[in-house]
């Protein structure tokens, strides 16, 4: 049980060099020290009397360090906390560590305090318990760098009986006192676990909780990881009051299942310092797949640093609960794989929380993924994907058309056959043309704009039709014969089609109902719910269509009664509001933020974390020497050090490190194919093929080049952790943060990339649909090449690759095809045209009260929306 030291016999010495007359200055030093006797002295924290807490700063002389403890060793009967920051020296002969003073010399230790001579001043003295908290350097490096060769050596030796040791060892890759920062980095992390406490923790911070908040937030950040040393039971001693602690079962309780609107979650104070970026609507075509959101990059950052098993061992696909039939009812990862809670039950509200609106509601306007899976509510299309769990939920069948298309003409012609029973909210039957409408206002982008253009880029490439709006006559390669058939003529084969049409673009529109550019404010419902009320940025309700008729939908469940989203910015108070129970379910669910996750630990049965079809990657444009050499580019790949790259986007619960291109989901992807022995290294560089790639480019000695990135806290974070890998083989980097519109629009300029010299540009990319044709023709076909908006941002210009894009989209078969995107992936990889990081992951909370719950590849890994009941 932890123990919270009595303030009023425990004294504190906090000593720190910030100054020196031959060492690299470390300002935040000065920072550290008022910082952390703020914290410790704070009523809410720890309540030690100012007077005893004792700051020492830039001492000049190891008498004056060790009067100072010696003082505080005799006062204190309980516990004694030492602190030290600054250099520290290590005496090449024996090892042994020697603090940094304001006098101390470069590679000559004994200008320092021996760290020896102060463990025997702290031992010699009265309390029982001693902490020492070292946040120093061990090699002498100067430079803003504090590293440490033979780091465990030193920390045998720091070990003193009785005590708890927490020293921050760094890496002789990164910086200890970050430029732009007010404290070191090891110290940084210990003030904020001070100030912001650890939700879901313990109410005292005892000092093995300390350190593996601050282990796992620095290996997030790609920074150097601390060692401990304890004996007995020092690890049970409370360093500080944890002030994000809340009794057990404090919180509001789950509400009833009434009719009455819920109301908006109160703010709560920000959990983390670094919440996932809010995506706030798309509005430009394309710009989905491009995921300008943070998804599930944040993830996990608390509890994600591998090789930590006191944080790790919770997540384990284990301790799963079965009902009688053995389907689960719980259990960490278990809606990938089954349906967990399994009924067809019908009754009650299903609450959705949402941090954002829609950026439409209108079928053909929407391009954000979370209302594509929503839409389903509402509206239907001819074919979609199976209502399974696991690969097989990735299969099309029929929806509103009673089975798949008949494909003739060598691939040209699809024809539908529509089912019986299929209507409108108003009761009135959805026909052939109603559907034809719907697709037909992809055409009219002045009036119904922001949705995808590929039906409209694969029936009319030459934009002959003009839209609903003002060419009456219609499209003509679609065709109605009657009312219950639909013919689609297109002008050459696209193997992929009907999963276009699986998309929400393709949903039918009556005539009669369209309210043009206010349509996105209340659809006519084809599905199994219709509007009731809606707020913009507020809230939404939806209550069911009495006119769909189950018999008509083999597809939709429609077990709740009810379907209410409610819209609040605060995404730590949304996390809080569902982790409570006030709501079932997150309509984005780009996945849990590090402190909610951190209070979700508890409960690891109810949570998921399923491949997002996301890849986050860095391009490698062509246009900006020395990238122009495809050696520079081999070098940059065979440099980076992906295992960090992941540790610094959230751990290995963010995803899954990316040898290639190619999704592992998508047919052509192989999980042999290593072309850079990623996996096998484990996503560790190789520093020996980076150099012989550097010789082979004539820049033996590495060169210089600017990441772009957008300015958010993960995307920095990952650039930070590359740049540093690419250092050790003499590749500099010059990180420049961009905001997301800017981002976007730079990075989207081929001009604008090689005149800034954006030799590295990290971004993500999902596909609408699950083939290679979305997976990678936009990042590699040459012939999409755009002065603007912009995606091949690395600039391939490969004809095999475009010749082998018309080849695998032409074909019907999807292996056959598959084997066309492996040799396009193949084809990536040689040029080194990209740097693959990692295939995203996200993990998102279950409630116990949902049934019929399951993750679906083709909705980027949510659950499927439209097969939710509630249970009472």
């Amino acid at each position: 049980m932890a123990v919270l030291p009595d303030p009023a016999t425990t004294r504190a010495v906090l000593i720190g060099t910030s100054r020196y007359a031959q060492l690299e200055q470390i300002p935040a030093v000065a920072d550290n020290l008022s910082a952390l006797a703020t914290a410790l002295c704070a009523p809410h924290s720890w309540g030690l009397a100012p007077e005893h807490c004792t700051v020492v700063a830039d001492p000049a002389t190891a008498v004056e360090v060790l009067d100072a403890v010696r003082t505080a060793a005799e006062e204190a009967t309980d516990t004694l906390l030492v602190y030290f920051a600054g250099h520290g020296l290590v005496e090449p002969r024996r090892g042994e560590l020697f603090l940094g003073l304001t006098g101390s010399v470069p590679h000559r230790s004994y200008t320092g305090l021996p760290y020896g001579t102060l463990r025997d001043v702290v031992l010699d003295g009265r309390s029982g318990r001693q902490v020492m908290l070292l946040d120093c350097c061990f090699s002498g490096r100067v430079l803003g760098f504090m590293s440490a060769p033979g780091a465990d050596a030193v920390i045998d030796q720091v070990e003193v009986e009785g005590t708890y040791v927490l020293a921050s060892v760094p890496d002789t890759s990164f910086a200890l006192a970050p430029p732009g920062e007010p404290h070191t980095a090891f110290t940084g992390e210990l003030l904020r676990l001070l100030r912001d406490g650890a939700p879901g923790g313990p109410e005292l911070l005892d000092l093995d909780t300390v350190y593996a908040q601050v282990y796992t937030a620095l290996r997030a950040k790609g920074r150097p990881l601390p060692q401990k040393r304890d004996r007995n039971t020092a690890g049970g001693l409370a360093l500080a009051r944890n002030v994000a602690w809340t009794p057990p079962g404090y919180g509001p309780p789950p509400p009833p299942y009434d009719h009455k609107p819920e109301p908006a979650p109160q703010p709560q104070p920000a959990w983390s310092p670094t919440p996932l970026p809010s995506p706030g609507g798309v509005s430009r075509p394309g710009l989905r797949r491009t995921v300008r959101f943070g998804l599930a990059g944040a993830l996990a950052v608390v509890l994600m640093a591998a090789g930590i098993p006191l944080v790790m061992s919770w997540m384990k696909d284990s301790d799963a609960s079965t009902d009688k039939s053995g389907q689960p009812t719980s259990g960490y990862n278990a809606a990938l794989k089954h349906t967990v809670n399994a009924s067809k039950k019908r009754g009650g509200t299903l609450k959705f929380i949402s941090g954002n609106d829609a950026d439409s509601w209108d079928p053909q306007s929407s391009y954000y993924g979370p209302v594509w899976n929503f839409s389903r509510y509402y509206a239907r299309q001819l074919v979609t994907y199976a209502p399974e769990p696991g690969k097989k939920g990735t299969e099309l069948v029929g929806d509103l058309a009673e089975k798949r298309a008949e494909v003739t003409d060598d691939g040209k012609t699809y024809t539908y056959t529509l089912r019986d029973g299929i209507t409108w909210e108003d009761g009135t039957p959805i026909t052939s043309e109603d559907v034809k409408y719907g697709i037909e206002r992809v055409w009219a982008p002045d009036v119904i704009d922001g949705g995808p253009i590929y039906l409209q880029q694969v029936l009319d490439p030459e934009h002959t039709y003009k839209g609903p709006y003002k060419d009456k006559v219609g499209l003509k390669a679609i065709e109605t014969p009657d009312r219950k058939t639909i013919v689609f003529k297109l002008p050459k084969p696209n193997g992929d089609f009907e999963r276009m049409l699986a998309t929400p673009t393709a949903s039918p529109v009556k005539r009669e109902k369209d309210t043009r550019d206010k349509y996105r404010n209340r659809p006519f419902s084809s599905g199994p719910y219709k509007f009731k009320s809606y707020t913009p940025n507020k809230s939404l309700e939806l209550e069911r269509n009495t006119r769909w008729k189950q018999s008509s939908d083999p597809i939709r469940t429609a077990l709740p009664d009810r379907i209410t989203v409610q819209i609040n910015k605060n995404e730590q108070a949304n996390a809080q509001a569902l982790l409570s129970g006030t709501y079932h379910l997150d309509l984005e669910s780009h996945g849990l933020t590090d402190a909610a996750l951190s209070k979700a630990r508890s409960r690891s049965e109810q949570l998921d974390n399923p491949s997002t079809g996301v890849v986050l990657f860095a391009a490698l444009p062509r246009s900006v020497k020395p990238l122009n050499n495809v050696h520079c580019r081999r070098a940059v790949l065979y440099a980076a050090d992906r295992a960090n790259m992941r540790t610094a986007a959230g751990g290995p619960q963010s995803g899954d490190i990316a040898p290639h291109m190619l999704p592992p989901t998508i047919a052509g992807s192989s999980p042999s194919y290593d072309p850079y022995e990623t996996l096998e290294d484990k996503g560790k560089p190789n520093s020996t093929a980076a150099n012989q790639e550097l010789a082979a480019c004539g820049l033996w000695k590495g060169f210089t080049t600017t990441i772009a990135v957008r300015d958010q806290p993960v995307d920095v974070d990952v650039a930070t952790a590359l740049s540093e890998s690419l250092k050790t083989v003499g590749i500099r980097t010059q990180i420049e943060r961009m905001p997301i519109e800017e981002f976007y629009e730079a990075t989207g300029s081929p001009a604008t990339v090689k005149k800034k010299g954006y030799g590295i540009v990290i971004r993500r990319w999902s596909a609408d649909f699950p083939t290679g044709q979305s997976a990678l023709q936009p990042l590699a076909d040459s012939r999409l090449i755009q002065p603007s908006q912009n995606v091949n941002v690395a600039e391939l210009d490969d004809p095999t690759v475009d010749d082998l894009f018309d080849s695998a989209i032409a074909e019907q078969d999807p292996e056959k095809a598959g084997r066309d995107y492996a040799r396009i992936n193949e084809k990536i990889s040689d040029a080194a045209a990209y740097l693959p990081i990692l295939f995203q992951r996200s993990a998102i909370w279950r409630d116990p009260r949902l049934t019929n719950v399951y993750t679906r590849e083709p909705w980027e890994g949510r659950y499927d929306y439209a097969s939710l009941g509630v249970a009472k």
